[in-house]
């Protein structure tokens, strides 16, 4: 065992490696009998593709990491639909599941939606997409989530949000049909609305098993999802069109947020009436846990539970890390699958009974697992796991639960630094990062991430705090941020921060804090308001409230400081106390900006105000902005850069000989 400084400790992850690992499956599915999904492509300009298992039946596959057990797999993958194309939605801006698929006569029929022009595309293997729905006159103002593919009808039913002026909050979503035919291709007019327009926001109608009922979900501003949403059911008539729409379930303080029907024709919804995210059958509880069926709906088709034809109900579900189980409703009990994975996502997908999602866990980067009902069985099927480097070089974290102000829980991931050959000299403690997760109605979850492994392999800690505010604790520990964002969040980071340094673990002069979105304002706001860290780095940050929450973000979040600030009538000047870009001038320790300068959720502008308020006052930062980026990175050079910068800021301000690394220039 070599001895080195900490910062200095020689990695084979480099940026490059981490960015090309970055980003993972997602809105998987199954056409006929195969498995699909998106997958990302960050050397090709952060794309996402539709990828397929071929072959004999995917819950034959057997996975092939060392150590697991079975015959070797048989299914081949194929990646379809070359650049440019983008399987991609902006519907909310966050998106939504964007594509669906049927197998046909003729082969699979798959529809999705195209990234740059958002439009509906009709696609058959071997062929050329077609357009189904048209171009609007204001450009890409004709968005589309969620298809679901009728055949019967010829026709594919999903969300439309539809722009009606230039302003962010100047436009409408409804329940729409797409002619499968391509009618509606230069035709807007052809396009079939199903619902009035009631709602500002709707997620997809789902179809009971007869066909003869809707169901689906919508709430209002101020509400975000996760705060209160209304499950609302309709009859489908003759004609195909939705009537007597009415609320079965949810409210202004009830956040539903899955509903989808079993086989026998009975509603299954996922509700926090409780206090968690608990099942429901026809308003009956059906397993009541203090722990979480369900989740925040940041994009619309997140799936967390999914019925299967025999009764039983495939669910993702935890306090805290999520497991796949399969849940007998009849005795409320799960038999949760076994295996490397410690968190799935929520992408659940069923057919018989086979069950596919996304898993992923601390020594396991995300890929296709498949959980056999019958037999428990769970297997990693598709876009399995390899390791890129010697997992010895991986993190090994530590979760833990620390005392916040006022003796509150503060939950946390603790990465240390860690290295198969080298230790750090006795007697001074690690340098740390404090990631901050965006959100803020968000978790960081406890799964490898090269990100993470890129600094601790070079000697330097990772703290990921799931501060108040953080979901999978329920809702009394999510409603701590109401109208307190700015406050809980900064506490429980530098809470953290603080009981790492007094137990040792990390050095109180070499402390750093990170984030992005909303974990970039708790970035900025803890250097603003707390003597804590050496540095920081802020990532496509919220920094002004005043503007966020008066024209300077899209719609889906417009209104959102109303429950993690209040009301911007009632309490202007908590707008301001709290924002950094108003207390610029107690910011005196170094920090890296970065920005994407096609982002509208966290605009430029943002930024540029703070920027103009730190000018002139001596305070160590830089600027980096990226062209063709949006809301999160998603092109290799772009995190490439990005992770080079980052560790060269913490290298220059905590004195650590890092190698190999473009030095960061730092203006005052």
């Amino acid at each position: 065992m070599t001895t080195m400084a900490y910062g200095s400790w020689p990695s084979p992850i480099d940026a490059a490696l981490a960015a090309a690992h970055d980003g993972h499956p997602e809105w998987v599915g199954f056409v006929g009998d195969e498995v699909w999904w998106t997958e990302p492509r960050p050397a090709e300009g952060g794309r996402r593709t539709l990828v397929r298992r071929r072959g004999p039946e995917a819950g034959h596959a057997a996975p092939t990491r060392a150590g697991d057990s079975g015959e070797q797999a048989d299914g081949t993958e194929e990646s379809l639909l070359p650049a440019p194309w983008n399987v991609r939605s902006r519907v909310i801006e966050y998106g939504g599941l964007p594509w669906a698929g049927v197998m046909s006569a003729d082969g699979p029929l798959v529809v999705f939606v195209n990234f740059a022009d958002q439009r509906l595309y009709r696609y058959e293997p071997g062929s050329e997409p077609r357009p189904l729905t048209p171009v609007s006159s204001m450009g890409g103002a004709l968005r589309w989530a969620e298809p679901r593919i009728d055949l019967e009808r010829g026709e594919v039913w999903c969300v439309l949000e539809e722009f009606t002026g230039e302003g962010p909050g100047d436009l409408r979503r409804v329940a729409a049909a797409v002619p499968l035919d391509g009618s509606a291709a230069e035709d807007r007019g052809a396009v079939r609305e199903l619902t009035a327009e009631r709602h500002r926001f709707v997620t997809g109608p789902r179809l009971s098993p007869d066909g003869r009922r809707a169901a689906w979900l919508a709430w209002d501003h101020p509400r975000m999802p996760w705060d209160g949403t209304e499950l609302i059911v309709a009859d489908v008539t003759a004609d195909g069109t939705l009537r007597g729409a009415r609320t079965v379930a949810g409210g202004p303080a009830e956040s539903v947020a899955q509903a989808d029907w079993a086989a026998d024709g009975s509603l299954l919804y996922a509700s926090d009436r409780s206090g968690w995210w608990n099942l429901y059958r026809d308003g009956t509880p059906l397993c009541p846990r203090e722990e979480e069926f369900g989740g925040p709906l940041w994009k619309l088709g997140h799936r967390w539970f999914a019925p299967l034809d025999n009764g039983l109900i495939a669910v993702v579900h935890g306090r805290g890390a999520k497991a796949l189980g399969v849940l007998d409703p009849r005795t409320g009990e799960i038999t949760d699958a076994a295996g490397p994975w410690s968190e799935f996502e929520a992408t659940l997908a069923a057919h018989g009974d086979r069950v596919v999602t996304v898993g992923a866990g601390p020594r396991s980067g995300y890929e296709i697992v498949e959980l056999a009902a019958g037999t428990g069985r769970a297997r990693a099927v598709a876009a399995r796991h390899t390791d890129p480097v010697d997992p010895a070089y991986y993190p090994e974290p530590q979760v833990r639960t620390f005392t916040g102000p006022g003796g509150r829980d503060v939950h946390a991931h603790v990465y240390p630094p860690h290295h198969p050959g080298v230790e750090a000299p006795a007697g001074r403690p690690a340098p740390y990062v404090v990631w901050a997760h965006g959100g803020p109605t968000g978790r960081a979850s406890l799964v490898l991430d090269l990100e993470i492994a890129y600094f601790t392999s070079r000697g330097i800690g990772v703290a990921e705090v799931n501060y108040g505010g953080s979901t999978g604790y329920g809702r009394e520990y999510r409603d701590r941020l109401r109208e307190q964002w700015g406050v809980v969040d900064v506490e429980d980071c530098a809470a953290v921060a603080l009981a790492l340094a007094e137990e040792g673990t990390a050095d109180r002069d070499r402390l750093a804090i990170r984030g992005g979105s909303a974990g970039g304002w708790t970035s900025a706001a803890s250097l603003a308001s707390t003597d804590v860290y050496g540095c920081g780095t802020i990532l496509y940050p919220i920094l002004d409230l005043t503007g966020w929450g008066t024209g300077e973000t899209h719609d889906f979040e417009s209104r959102y400081l109303e429950g993690l600030v209040g009301p911007l009538a009632e309490v202007p000047e908590r707008y301001a106390d709290r924002s950094p870009s108003e207390h610029a001038d107690k910011v005196s320790a170094p920090f890296l900006l970065l920005q994407g300068l096609d982002d509208v959720i966290c605009p430029p502008v943002q930024c540029e105000r703070f920027l103009a308020r730190i000018a002139g006052r001596g305070v160590p930062h830089a600027y980096l902005t990226f062209e063709g980026e949006g809301h999160g990175f998603r092109r290799a050079e772009t995190m490439v850069r990005a992770l080079e910068a980052e560790l060269s800021l913490y290298a220059q301000v905590f004195g650590l000989d890092v190698p190999g690394i473009r030095k960061l220039e730092l203006h005052t």
